[in-house]
């Protein structure tokens, strides 16, 4: 049975992936572990070379040196000294094939894609060749996790880093303060009352110009002007009066 699922290489400084094995899963929690594994990619230079990040049905390992990191999406029943000793093997691999300067100067993601044979031949023989048959490597590896175990992460770690490289900042909700209306004093509607006045005599006069000064000149227009302009300050005047404005706070 399966146990490697998928795997991929990527530029440590920038999480850029380099090359990845081939995609023969689509259920919807390997592609959200997908996702996940794509926004620790992001972080990689802030962990130390080991690390694991468990889901609810898929773990997601990392091991990283150099600029060169080699992630993979197992299963919960792989043991962690089989999923670190592909990554190792993997990393060897990639390095023998490509120098840093190659790897340095790559601007495209899957730049090396070609090597998803090797990464392919590499999980077949970690999925199907015996446990026995690796003995001496998983021993080694196990060894080497025991003395410095690789840090533990969660995919909620990645979704929290994830929103706060998008911008997405924690937010802290406060109460809103509640406003109400002051009801309008006299003074307020005396004023209304007035540029309202104002408003539709200047329109009036207007008009009333407008209609002179175009059988006699268009040199008059000037004058229609001086009247319309008026009336269309008063339509939009805010007289000071007219809404108060309350602060009610509630406590």
């Amino acid at each position: 049975m399966s146990m490697i699922f998928f795997a991929c290489v990527v530029r440590v400084r920038d999480g850029l992936p380099l090359s990845a094995s081939t995609d023969f899963y689509h259920t919807q929690d390997f592609l959200e572990c997908r996702r996940q594994l794509k926004t620790l990619g992001l972080r990689l230079a802030q962990y130390p070379g080991r690390g694991s990040a468990e889901g609810r049905d898929f773990s997601i390992h990392f091991s990283s040196s150099g600029d060169v990191a080699c992630m993979a999406i197992c299963s919960h029943q792989c043991p962690a000294a089989m999923a670190f000793c592909f990554l190792e093997t993997l990393w060897w691999e990639f390095t023998a094939s490509y120098d840093t300067t190659c790897i340095g100067l790559a601007s495209r993601p899957y730049a090396f894609l070609e090597f998803d044979s090797i990464i392919q031949k590499i999980k077949w023989h970690f999925n199907y060749v015996s446990s026995s048959q690796m003995k001496s490597s998983l021993e080694k590896i196990q060894e080497e996790l025991e003395f410095q175990p690789p840090v533990v992460l969660t995919v909620e770690d990645t979704d929290v880093a994830n929103g706060m490289m998008n911008g997405h900042l924690p937010m802290h909700l406060e109460r809103a303060p509640n406003f109400r209306m002051e009801p309008v004093t006299a003074l307020g509607i005396l004023s209304l009352i007035l540029n309202i006045m104002c408003a539709a005599l200047n329109l009036i006069r207007g008009v009333h110009l407008a209609e002179h000064s175009l059988q006699v000149a268009q040199e008059e227009i000037g004058n229609i002007l001086a009247f319309l302009i008026p009336f269309v300050a008063c339509i939009f005047q805010d007289p000071r009066s007219r809404f108060l404005w309350l602060d009610q706070t509630s406590r």
